[in-house]
């Protein structure tokens, strides 16, 4: 199973989550930061878990791309 998860009050806006992984983010028309697609909110931390291991990948690299360093990404 693959555990993603985004603190999305740090958000910065600077889209290389979209980039890398668009399938699982996108950035909000509202106030600019990224949203992590189908996940649940548990104080200000959206996590998503996912028996696609497909997923893993994409979301890695955007973790690693992030930089303010967010998004964890990891199978369990």
């Amino acid at each position: 199973m693959v555990v993603v998860t985004l603190q999305r009050k740090k958000c910065i806006g600077c889209n290389y989550c979209v980039e890398l992984a668009p399938e699982q983010f996108q950035m909000s028309k509202k106030d600019g930061k990224s949203v992590l697609l189908r996940a649940t909110d548990k104080k200000g931390f959206f996590t998503i878990k996912s028996h696609d291991n497909a997923i893993y990948e994409p979301c890695k690299q955007a973790q690693l791309a992030c930089p303010v360093k967010i998004i964890s990404t990891k199978i369990v």
